[in-house]
């Protein structure tokens, strides 16, 4: 995976970009003036940011795997040290699916009746493989998203999620806490 130079980076125009940022140079981006990246953020191969009105943030130590995607006119949040594996697609806006609309981006906005909603992954979220979450959703700190899930609705606190829709299945250990507080003492050195 070849990365963009820092150069290359500033080039593109972001909103914001933090320290140590690695951008694969397959990667792709849209309304890249409402997106800020954080420090230590890895986009790899083929993902896809579209920012809309409401812009993209990610926080530090995030890593955004291959093949992920997140598309919408909402604010799409992603916090410090959430992750989302290879082929998850993040949605901040939706088409109306019921037929009272038209769908799709190449009819004009009256005739369709799309939606726009935030979407928020709160601090240690961390998403599997193939999963998809819709307009609207938080998912608080500490969440985790099975492969392959539907995120419909939003995810309590240190909850292990999964299914279509996911539903709570476990609860996560918060160990991952103090090894942030150990991590970040060493950082400040």
């Amino acid at each position: 995976m070849a990365m963009l130079s820092r150069e290359a980076i500033y080039a593109l125009g972001f909103a914001a970009v933090g320290d140590n940022v690695q951008i694969s140079d397959k990667a792709s981006f849209y309304g890249v003036s409402r997106i800020v990246l954080g420090n230590q953020v890895r986009i790899d191969d083929f993902c896809v940011l579209a920012a809309g009105i409401g812009g993209i943030v990610v926080g530090n130590y995030v890593h955004i795997a291959v093949s992920s995607s997140l598309i919408g006119a909402g604010t799409i949040t992603l916090a410090d040290f959430s992750g989302l594996s290879s082929r998850v697609s993040v949605y901040s806006s939706s088409d109306d699916y019921s037929g009272a609309s038209l769908t799709n981006p190449t009819v004009p906005s009256e005739f369709t009746g799309v939606t726009h909603a935030a979407v928020s992954l709160g601090k240690h979220v961390i998403v599997g493989s193939g999963s998809v979450i819709l307009p609207g959703v938080t998912l608080e700190d500490g969440v985790a998203v099975g492969a392959l899930s539907l995120v419909n609705r939003d995810c309590k606190a240190f909850g292990i999620y999964a299914g279509n829709p996911a539903r709570r299945i476990s609860e996560r250990k918060r160990d991952l806490l103090l090894l942030e507080q150990q991590f970040m003492v060493g950082q400040v050195r």
